[in-house]
């Protein structure tokens, strides 16, 4: 008894739906559009899916070709085929679009503006220009290498002796070039600046390294197919360098903050003890790099 009630609520229930999402349908717009693809969702008219989750499956077709693809293989499909097809160029368009984008995205996080007010700042296309160029073809050599080494084997203490050659061979490698890279997107013209830069912060970069690479290495070597090992460990490279870089940012900003009304203060005489934190101006534009 309890079951056949069950199924005469749950067809009510798609009864009701299916006419909320024919009204709304009817009326047209972008509305009416995204009603009506969640009614043939839910009819199990999309090819593809089943029906039982109408939205999600909308969502997702939207998200991975459209209507005219559903069913078929998708963006991320069409991706792998890239790169099995244009390892280096899809490796390099991937690189530059995702610094890029982790500058921009830190920049807003930060809010960090250039003297424009804009959050698009000289750094974005210099940082989408070392991913493109320096970044994903060394990476691509450096994995391709350590891959080479260790081709077909496949062992417990082959995997381990990759873990150990990626972080105290390729990590020390990148992490020199990326250092001397930001050294000089952040200014540096000499040698010696260059050199004090990576002489700073190497050591704090490669500890970071120490602790994140052998994760991602070891769960490439699990679950990746080797032609994705480059654009995996970039998406990681940017979660990480978009915290990084927003927390960076936001230091810099304070630091700059505190020094010029600080200074400004003490010049004035109109304060004793050194600024308040209600004389720091509102987050807005700041001074150029």
């Amino acid at each position: 008894m309890s079951v056949k009630i069950e199924r005469e609520t749950t067809t009510m229930k798609e009864a009701v739906r299916d006419a909320v999402l024919d009204h709304v349908a009817n009326k047209g717009g972008i509305v009416g559009h995204a009603a009506e693809a969640v009614a043939e969702a839910a009819h199990g008219q999309l090819p593809g899916t089943t029906g039982k989750h109408p939205i999600s499956a909308v969502v997702g077709t939207a998200l991975t070709g459209g209507r005219k693809n559903a069913g078929t293989k998708g963006y991320l499909a069409a991706y792998l085929q890239q790169l099995e097809d244009h390892p280096l160029r899809t490796k390099m368009l991937t690189a530059g679009t995702l610094a890029g984008s982790q500058e921009l995205l830190a920049s807003w996080l930060a809010k960090d503006r250039n003297k424009h007010g804009n959050y698009f700042t000289s750094r974005v296309p210099k940082m989408a220009t070392y991913g493109a160029l320096v970044s994903a073809p060394l990476g691509h050599f450096l994995i391709w290498l350590l891959q080479k080494i260790f081709s077909g084997r496949t062992s417990l203490r082959a995997k381990i002796l990759q873990i150990l050659f990626s972080n105290l061979v390729i990590a020390p490698i990148q992490n020199a070039v990326y250092l001397v890279a930001m050294s000089i997107i952040a200014g540096a013209r000499t040698f010696r600046q260059v050199k004090a830069t990576v002489r700073t912060s190497f050591w704090k970069v490669m500890r970071v390294s120490w602790i994140t690479s052998p994760i991602c290495l070891a769960f490439a070597q699990k679950f990746l197919p080797e032609s994705t090992w480059v654009p995996f460990f970039n998406l990681v490279s940017f979660i990480i360098g978009t915290y990084i870089n927003t927390i960076t940012k936001k230091k810099r900003l304070a630091a700059l903050r505190k020094k010029h009304f600080g200074e400004g203060r003490a010049s004035g005489g109109s304060t004793i003890g050194g600024p308040r934190p209600e004389d720091y101006p509102p987050l807005g534009p700041n001074p150029p790099y």
